[in-house]
C-alpha cells in the first residue's frame, strides 16, 4: 500500500472549499485594463463580472447536492480537488467565454470553435485525442444547465457535442444576460494574463478574480480581508490586526495561490534579482493558510525557541506542547503521507484562537526576530 498517496476528498467538501474562495467584494468601480475596452461599456463589463460571481454561488450549491452524480473520482489522483468534471467544466466556461461572440442585443453567445471539445489534426495528419472527453462534454453542459445556462443548437441527450461554423452552439444566461459579458471577461484574462495558465488541475475561473481584468493593482489588506470573510467577526478581527501588526513591522506579505492559498510574511533580505512569490514564501516567518487539507490556520516557522523560552513557559499549555513538538516533513520522518507539516507549528483559524490571542501575538513578537537573525 502507498502511503504517499493522495486523499481524494468528496465532491461536496470541495465544493464548500472552492465557494470560500469567491471574493465576498467586489468594488462598484475601478477602471479596466485596455485589453477588455473593446468588449462593451466598462461598467457593463462590471456589472457582468458580479452577474457571474453571483452564478458561481449557485455552481457551488448546486455541486454541493448534487455533484456526486456528476464528479466521480478519478482512478488516481495527483490532487484532494483532482476530478476530471472540475477541469472539464471550468475549460468549457472558459472556452464558451472566449470564443463566444456577442449577438447584437449581447444577450447570447455564438460559438463556432472549441479546440478542447474537437478532434485536432497533428502535423503528420494524425487524429489527436480529445482533450476534454466527448461524454464529458455533454455532461458538463447538462450540469450547467442546472445551473441557469440554456445552449441551443446541440442535443444535451446526443452522445457528441458538434460546434462549427455551419452549426454553431447558442449559450445564453436568461435570468441575468450580462452574465455573458463578465464570463467573456474573465475568460480573456485567465487565457491572456494570467501567469503560468495549466488547463488540467487550474480552476482559477471559479475564484472570479476580478482583480486580474483591474488597471490597477489590488492593496493586499483589501484582498486578504476578502480572504479572512467566511471567518466569524471575532476571528477576521484578530487575524486582521496579526496582518496589520506585522505590515507596520516592516514585513513583506505575499499572496500564494497553489495547490492552497496563503499570505506568507517574511522580513525581505536585498537581492541582485527581482525575487517571485515563490522566493518570497521561502523566506517567510509564518504565514496564513486556506487549504484543503488544514482549512484556514496559522502557520509559524519557529526558529530558536530556546532564545524566549521563558516567554513560552508563560502561554497557553496546548500552546506550549504544540511549540514543544515543532515541525517538520512526515515523510522523511517516516511517517504517514504528507500532512504539510513543513510549513510549520499550525494553529487553527477558528474561534479556538481567540482565548490564546495574546500569547499567539507575544509569540510573533518574540519569533519574528529571529528570522532577521537566520
Amino acid at each position: 500500500m502507498n502511503t504517499h498517496q493522495v486523499e481524494l476528498k468528496p465532491i461536496r467538501e470541495v465544493a464548500i472549499y472552492k465557494r470560500n474562495l469567491i471574493p465576498a467584494k467586489i468594488p462598484e468601480n475601478y477602471e479596466l485594463k485596455p485589453i477588455f475596452k473593446d468588449i462593451a461599456h466598462e461598467e457593463t463589463i462590471r456589472n457582468g463580472v458580479v452577474a457571474f460571481r453571483d452564478f458561481l454561488y449557485i455552481f457551488f450549491d448546486r455541486l454541493i447536492t448534487d455533484g456526486h452524480l456528476y464528479a466521480k473520482p478519478p482512478k488516481s489522483s495527483s490532487g484532494m480537488a483532482d476530478y476530471p468534471f472540475l477541469n472539464n467544466i471550468t475549460n468549457i466556461m472558459v472556452e464558451i467565454g472566449y470564443y463566444g461572440k456577442l449577438t447584437e442585443n449581447s444577450d447570447s453567445l455564438l460559438i463556432t470553435e472549441m479546440p478542447l471539445c474537437t478532434a485536432q489534426i497533428d502535423e503528420n495528419g494524425k487524429r489527436k485525442p480529445l482533450k476534454i472527453p466527448v461524454t464529458g462534454q455533454i455532461e458538463c453542459l447538462r450540469f450547467l444547465t442546472l445551473c441557469g445556462f440554456h445552449f441551443t443548437g446541440v442535443d444535451l441527450d446526443a452522445k457528441l457535442l458538434t460546434v462549427s461554423l455551419k452549426k454553431p452552439l447558442e449559450v445564453s444566461y436568461p435570468n441575468k444576460p450580462v452574465l455573458l459579458m463578465g464570463l467573456k471577461a474573465m475568460s480573456i484574462a485567465d487565457m491572456e494574463l494570467r501567469a503560468g495558465r495549466r488547463y488540467w488541475n487550474d480552476h482559477n475561473l471559479l475564484r472570479c478574480d476580478y482583480r486580474l481584468i483591474k488597471a490597477e493593482d489590488t492593496a493586499i489588506t483589501d484582498i486578504f480581508e476578502d480572504f479572512i470573510h467566511p471567518l466569524s467577526v471575532e476571528v477576521q478581527e484578530f487575524a486582521l490586526k496579526l496582518h496589520n501588526r506585522c505590515i507596520d513591522m516592516g514585513m513583506t506579505c505575499t499572496l500564494n495561490v497553489w495547490d492552497d492559498v496563503s499570505f506568507s510574511y517574511a522580513h525581505i533580505r536585498k537581492s541582485r534579482r527581482e525575487l517571485s512569490s515563490r522566493d518570497k514564501y521561502q523566506q517567510r516567518a509564518w504565514a496564513f493558510s486556506y487549504s484543503m487539507r488544514n482549512g484556514y490556520c496559522l502557520f509559524v516557522r519557529a526558529k530558536k525557541i530556546e532564545k524566549y523560552a521563558d516567554v513560552i513557559k508563560n502561554f497557553n499549555l496546548q500552546l506550549q506542547e504544540k511549540i514543544a513538538q515543532g515541525y517538520g516533513c512526515y515523510r522523511k520522518m517516516g511517517r504517514e503521507r504528507c500532512q504539510g507539516d513543513c510549513q510549520g507549528i499550525c494553529i487553527p483559524l477558528d474561534d479556538s484562537i481567540l482565548r490564546i490571542s495574546k500569547d499567539i501575538e507575544l509569540w510573533l513578537d518574540n519569533e519574528v526576530p529571529m528570522h532577521l537573525l537566520h
